[in-house]
């Protein structure tokens, strides 16, 4: 069994992981109760911009995740890996035929 083998793979789960946004909302803004349009303004982003990460519809970007982790206390790769655990759970699912075309090369591993 290789190194890469024991890293959870998050296009293999059945359900998608949570959009950040999901996280943003229930786990901070709601639980301190901070409205969309207050945190917005304590980060210098718009409200529209904190509205579509919350809802979904935008992804967090390395300045967002600068900007989250410096008002919640955390990392900016906790953000940029929950965005992208749950991009790459949606590509592998909605272009699962495409992948399935790709063989793996065969690497002689010393």
């Amino acid at each position: 069994m290789g190194a890469y083998e024991r890293v959870l793979d998050v296009t293999q789960l059945a359900v998608c992981p949570s959009h950040p946004g999901e996280i943003l909302k229930e786990f901070y803004l709601s639980e301190l109760a901070i409205s969309i349009t207050d945190f917005a303004k304590d980060i210098g982003v718009s409200r529209k911009a904190i509205s579509a990460i919350v809802n979904g519809h935008k992804s967090v970007t390395p300045e967002m995740a600068m900007r989250l982790s410096k008002a919640m206390r955390t990392t900016p790769q906790l953000w940029l890996n929950l965005q992208a655990n749950h991009d790459l759970w949606h590509l592998a699912h909605e272009r699962k035929e495409v992948f399935a075309k790709i063989k793996p090369l065969e690497l002689a591993i010393a």
